[in-house]
């Protein structure tokens, strides 16, 4: 049985105005986007708390994970706000790997990271542009 589900194809929010950028190169570069993101979502959020900001934190952990593993580099990290969303937006060189989840896969078996976005984040879906694939997720703030 095939458990494999492509995520939605949809660009995010258009008029969303970016707040942050980060560039990835390696592994080793996680911890400083998880602090950088945590400080900058804390400062823009109106009714954060911490279980909300510490879920972003994990979307973002988990997205720029699955970019430096199965992308191409550079990964970009962008943080967006439109209206009352802010959005993670997590783009590698590897336009034509369309992101795909696994929904038959067994918990500690890996590879969940897409499911727990779908399960934290109000919406998810990737887009890709010339050069670039994007996943991304919204969020209340």
């Amino acid at each position: 049985m095939d458990t494999m589900t492509s995520l939605p194809a949809s660009l995010p929010y258009p008029r969303a105005a970016e707040l942050c950028r980060w560039e990835l190169g390696a592994f080793g570069d996680l911890r400083d986007l998880r602090a950088a993101l945590r400080q900058a979502v804390a400062g823009t959020m109106t009714t954060a708390t911490g279980d909300a900001v510490e879920r972003m934190a994990l979307v973002v952990t988990e997205l720029a994970t699955n970019a430096l593993r199965h992308g191409l580099p550079p990964t970009v990290v962008r943080l967006l706000r439109e209206g009352d969303r802010l959005i993670i937006d997590v783009a590698d060189h590897h336009r034509y790997a369309e992101p795909a989840v696994d929904a038959g896969r067994p918990l500690g078996a890996g590879g969940l990271g897409l499911q727990l976005t779908q399960t934290f984040a109000l919406d998810v879906g990737w887009y890709a542009t010339g050069l670039t694939k994007h996943v991304w997720a919204s969020f209340p703030s």
